[in-house]
């Protein structure tokens, strides 16, 4: 009877331990169902390249020359000659000054000059006589050398006279108002009947745009960088020192002339940490304009062995530093802290902070953290993409 018992208990005890043990291995077995799969993200694996160094810069545009218009007698304006906006030569005539006082001064010069010349000529007959009567010892040595004197006072009277004269027609020549340099005039900024000197206000702007300036701004750290990449070798400058510039417009439209950088200023603006760079382009059109928004691009070397990741593909931290998601040799999320150098045709160069073969993150990143694991598939450029299906 008690044999009976044990061996019933002995049976409950075994279906209870199967039963526990069939609950476990199915609870495991749900939990591994249950964990989520590796995250997919989009990589590119950066290889050394040798990458053109194009710079991309805002500008404005400025003209080669500006020359003022401005009197240099005192008058009335008369008479208003040049057509507002038009082009005009060196020389050509744009205003003209009321000349009648004026040429009353040189015909009054002119009196003046030949009264001078009437009087220095009897100083010197009379200078002659003495001359001729003291050799004779007919005259005094006194009234010689007052005779002497009085041809020199004559000559200087002569020359003061002729100065003048000359004054009176340089005033004279003035009046009509000529242009100083060949360019574009501006509007009229003087009216017939103003009275004007040579203190007043400009009368018109005349400036010169072909061919035409293009200033622009770079940071002064980026110009750093370059100058660094090329004393150790890494930029290689082109035969012509990458000096070409294109101009693109405001509204996206690549100008149709290439130009050339003249210079970089040497001096970085405290403020801004920005340096002048002035580009020189050929403007037979007149499409370019002064104070025209633009950007400008060159090229100024090939920069060897760089690394570059699409620009989408840069994270900033909350410090503003620029960073990197890669993905290990374990699969797993490292974020990288690296420094840019510039765009190029859509990618950052990264100067610093990468190895060859990194897997860089271009998406998928935000459904990720650091340390997570995830499952690492080739990114596909849609432009790239795009191209192949159209092809």
């Amino acid at each position: 009877m008690i044999s009976a018992k044990i061996l019933t208990r002995a049976a409950a005890v075994t279906c209870l331990s199967m039963m526990i043990a069939s609950c476990s291995n199915e609870s495991e077995g749900q939990q591994k169902a249950a964990a989520p799969p590796p995250t997919p993200v989009s990589v590119v694996e950066v290889k050394p390249e040798t990458l053109p160094v194009v710079t991309e810069l805002p500008g404005r545009v400025s003209p080669m020359i500006t020359a003022n218009v401005l009197p240099r007698i005192t008058g009335l304006v008369q008479k208003r000659v040049f057509e507002q906006g038009a082009t005009v030569n060196e020389g050509d005539l744009l205003y003209v000054i009321d000349p009648a006082p004026f040429q009353a001064k040189v015909d009054s010069a002119q009196a003046t000059l030949d009264a001078a010349v009437a009087a220095r000529k009897l100083a010197g007959q009379k200078a002659n006589r003495q001359t001729q009567l003291q050799q004779r010892g007919v005259t005094s040595a006194d009234d010689s050398e007052t005779a002497v004197s009085e041809l020199a006072q004559a000559n200087a009277e002569v020359n003061r006279a002729e100065a003048d004269l000359r004054t009176a027609q340089l005033d004279l020549q003035y009046t009509q108002i000529k242009a100083p340099i060949t360019g574009v005039i501006g509007r009229a900024l003087i009216t017939e009947g103003t009275l004007v000197s040579s203190s007043s206000d400009p009368m018109a702007t005349i400036q010169q745009i072909d061919p035409i300036y293009a200033d622009f701004t770079q940071p002064a750290d980026t110009l750093i960088l370059l100058k660094n990449a090329i004393k150790n070798g890494q930029l290689k400058q082109d035969a012509d020192g990458g000096l070409r510039m294109q101009l693109v417009t405001e509204q996206g439209t690549v100008y149709p002339h290439d130009g050339k950088l003249l210079f970089t200023e040497a001096t970085v603006n405290a403020q801004t940490g920005q340096l002048i760079l002035r580009g020189e382009f050929p403007n037979p059109d007149r499409d370019l304009l002064p104070g025209m928004y633009v950007r400008s691009k060159f090229q100024q070397g090939a920069l060897e062995g760089a690394f570059a990741v699409p620009e989408q593909a840069v994270q900033r931290d909350t410090a503003g530093k620029p960073q990197l998601y890669t993905v290990n040799g374990e699969g797993k999320i490292e974020v990288k802290t690296v420094t840019l150098g510039w765009i190029v045709d859509g990618r950052w160069v990264v100067i610093k902070g990468l190895l060859a073969n990194d897997k860089v993150v271009v998406e998928g990143f935000q459904k990720t953290a650091p340390g997570a694991t995830v499952k690492a598939e080739p990114w596909q450029d849609p432009a790239t993409a795009q191209a192949k299906t159209e092809s």
